[in-house]
C-alpha cells in the first residue's frame, strides 16, 4: 500500500508512518490528531477515483498528510460509493492503528473522517456509516467538520 507526500513523494505505508512519528517526535509536547478521510469522484461512467488521506494535524500548528489515489469500477450507487469510501478508511485506520500499539503510540486517537452531512444526499446515510466507525472502535466526524475527507482528499480526486 503506497501513499504520497506532497513533500516527499510516493511512500510505502511503513515510510509514511516513520514520517508521521517523527513530525509527533520532533515535537512531543504539543496536542495532535490523526485523521483519516475518504472521498471519490465518478469519472465519465467509466471508473471512480477515490483517494484515501492520512492528516497529522499538530494542533493550531499545522500538519502533514499523506494521500492514496485508488480507481474502481463505476458505481452508479452513492450509498454504495459511500460505503466503499467509509470501508477504505477503516481499512487504513486498522493498518495504522496496529502500527501505533507496536511503537508506543496507542494513545492517541484516530478520527474518521466522512464524506456525509445533515445537508445533501447523504444525510439518510449518517447513522449507517457513522454506525460503522463507532463500531469499529474510531470516531467518526461529519460535514461540515470531516475536513480529512472533504478538503484534502477531496484535492486529489480531480
Amino acid at each position: 500500500m503506497n501513499f504520497q507526500s506532497p513533500s516527499r513523494g510516493e511512500l510505502t505505508l511503513d515510510q509514511a508512518y516513520a514520517d508521521i512519528t517523527a513530525y509527533m517526535d520532533a515535537n512531543p509536547k504539543e496536542q495532535y490528531k490523526l485523521i483519516i478521510g475518504t472521498d471519490s469522484q465518478p469519472n465519465y461512467r467509466e471508473d471512480v477515483c477515490f483517494v484515501t488521506a492520512i492528516i497529522i494535524h499538530r494542533v493550531g500548528k499545522g500538519a502533514r498528510y499523506f494521500f492514496r489515489r485508488q480507481r474502481q469500477r463505476y458505481m452508479e450507487s452513492l450509498r454504495q460509493r459511500i460505503y466503499y469510501e467509509t470501508f477504505l478508511s477503516l481499512e487504513v485506520a486498522t493498518l495504522v492503528t496496529a502500527k501505533l500499539a507496536e511503537n508506543g503510540h496507542s494513545r492517541l486517537n484516530i478520527e474518521i473522517h466522512l464524506d456525509v452531512g445533515e445537508k445533501g444526499d447523504t444525510k439518510e446515510l449518517i447513522r449507517e456509516v457513522v454506525g460503522m466507525v463507532i463500531g469499529s472502535g474510531f470516531q467518526a466526524c461529519i460535514k461540515p467538520d470531516s475536513y480529512g475527507a472533504t478538503k484534502v482528499a477531496d484535492k486529489y480526486t480531480k
